[in-house]
């Protein structure tokens, strides 16, 4: 019998992982690929997600590798107008934004996690419940046929969750929109501030971006309303690569076409940008029994805001520090307090995360979908003011910090029941 059974290695899943161990519970997390996964090559950490970083114990690690960005410049492609945008700290704990490697944010996480805590190729099959000495109790099942039972389940298996489909939850939209990511590398230096400063570039259905991860790797993705012809999941990167450059991004600075132009093709990936409608997240089922789901199995949202990583942190620690608290309270972690601790993390964070998918569809609607006069002005004043605005005002949010380790008291490898 397993405490917590996660399904998922990724932001979510990790993060959930750790979170829980801080609060002395012990997860086992399944993922259904062969090692960890780091599909999008980077994101950024705003002030939001350095403050669940911070509660998860690894934001010194983390932060002592990539230097914050304090500004953006913002071209618009047919006029050639260039307006700067400021990043400042965030006011409540002094936090700054950061882009980093997926790849090591994972792995920073996974080492907090005590051996064999990951189960590779781990693909569930099935979710049931059942009740059991008069408690309810979950039962996975593998493609192997393993069959695995838990005190609860924490779905983090990303947009297309089996966990979420079990809950009830509508599947995710197409927001119209799709995105091609991926790393650039200058192995003598790309020239560019360390960290200082975001290039973007919009036009009429199109918005492009590069950032410095390093002094010699470059982060860049682009999103596009109608994409090439040629561009689809699992296409081959070095067809996505071309098709950017010679179709898509054609009429772009030479500057950014040469980003693309560096890329290294294994970390090229294009997909196409989903999202749940916010009134499933207020109304669809978040939790049932002792079953819930997180980051993008929960609310999977477009990029515009680079929040979706940023939510899925602050989940992790809002799910660890209700069972947290749940300990605390009752002296041990009971099998009837887990349906309880997880109905009211889902109550925390619909608002949340309802708030957040409408903020960055809309983001991205105003500064990459108008093409009159009146949806340009509004791109224009949006994303030159108010988006600003809006980021600094989304990464004020604190999700609050766990139970300290002493505060807790000791318990058996096992939940009581």
């Amino acid at each position: 019998m397993e405490e917590v059974v996660i399904v998922g290695a990724g932001i979510a899943g990790l993060a959930t992982a750790v979170a829980l161990q801080k609060v002395g519970v012990r997860a086992l997390v399944l993922e259904r690929s062969k090692e960890l996964r780091a599909t999008g090559a980077a994101l950024g950490l705003f002030a939001n997600a350095w403050v669940a970083l911070d509660a998860l114990g690894v934001s010194d690690k983390l932060a002592a590798l990539y230097a914050p960005f304090e500004r953006g410049y913002i071209t618009d492609v047919k006029t050639k107008s260039t307006r700067e945008v400021h990043y400042s700290p965030s006011n409540r704990t002094g936090a700054q934004t950061r882009v980093v490697h997926r790849k090591v944010l994972l792995e920073v996480l996974a080492d907090e996690l005590p051996p064999n805590s990951i189960r590779f190729s781990s693909k569930i099959s099935s979710i049931e419940t059942q009740v059991e000495d008069g408690s309810s109790i979950s039962i996975v099942t593998l493609d192997d046929g393993t069959i695995i039972k838990s005190k609860a389940v924490i779905g983090c298996d990303g947009v297309h969750s089996i966990v979420a489909r079990w809950l009830g939850l509508r599947p995710p939209v197409y927001s119209g929109r799709s995105a091609v990511r991926g790393l650039s590398v200058f192995p003598k230096g790309h020239g560019f501030d360390h960290g200082h400063a975001i290039q973007q570039f919009v036009d009429v259905g199109t918005r492009a971006g590069f950032i410095a991860l390093n002094d010699k790797e470059l982060y860049w993705f682009f999103g596009a309303a109608c994409p090439p012809k040629g561009m689809e999941k699992g296409a081959d990167p070095e067809v996505i690569q071309k098709e950017v450059m010679e179709i898509a991004a054609k009429d772009f600075p030479p500057v950014y076409l040469d980003v693309v132009r560096h890329s290294d093709l294994s970390t090229l990936t294009w997909a196409p940008l989903m999202f749940r409608y916010p009134w499933d997240i207020l109304f669809g089922n978040l939790a049932k029994s002792n079953v819930t789901v997180a980051g993008d199995a929960m609310h999977p949202m477009t990029p515009d805001l680079g929040q979706g990583g940023c939510s899925a942190l602050e989940d992790a620690v809002v799910l660890g520090r209700h069972l947290g608290d749940s300990i605390s309270k009752h002296g041990k972690l009971e099998t009837r307090d887990i349906g309880f601790a997880i109905e009211s993390y889902a109550k925390e964070r619909r608002l949340r995360a309802a708030t957040l998918i409408t903020a960055s569809y809309l983001s991205g609607w105003v500064q990459q979908d108008g093409s009159n006069r009146l949806t340009r002005f509004l791109r224009d004043v949006f994303y030159g003011n108010l988006l600003t605005r809006a980021v600094r005002s989304i990464a004020q949010y604190d999700c609050g910090r766990l139970p300290s380790a002493s505060s807790l008291p000791s318990r058996e490898s096992e939940i009581s029941t």
